[in-house]
């Protein structure tokens, strides 16, 4: 449903920091940084309409907004583990561990963190474990 998201946040080369582990441990890849933004994954396109997109552009620091949030696929439940583990060590806050939350469904894995600017962002597999 996603094609493209950006984020904002004050300070890019903080972000880079967060955001290169977090996205790393999701298998997605860092496609460019510069002064303007930070990129992530893929641009869709007539011939790959599936992609999907991030960027992250200087601005000013999220609002109190609790309800708002960004949830990235993982490919499995340890991908979820790497994404909070690899969020924390780069600078990111603990914004609820890797678990079940079953009130979504029974398999329902996420785990969510805060990047260095407050931005609320969730890794989620939606697989039962193999």
């Amino acid at each position: 449903m996603i094609d493209h998201v950006s984020i904002t946040v004050p300070d890019l080369a903080l972000a880079a920091c967060f955001y290169d582990a977090a996205m790393a441990a999701l298998g997605v890849p860092a496609v460019g940084h510069d002064e303007a933004a930070l990129r992530y994954g893929e641009r869709c396109d007539a011939a790959h309409p599936r992609r999907s997109y991030l960027t992250i552009r200087p601005g000013p620091a999220p609002g109190s907004a609790e309800g708002r949030h960004w949830c990235f696929k993982a490919a499995d439940r340890a991908a979820v583990e790497r994404f909070w583990r690899a969020g924390l060590a780069a600078g990111g806050a603990d914004d609820g561990a890797p678990g079940l939350r079953p009130h979504y469904h029974p398999h329902y894995y996420a785990a969510f963190l805060r990047d260095p600017a407050g931005n609320r962002i969730e890794a989620v597999c939606h697989e039962a474990p193999a």
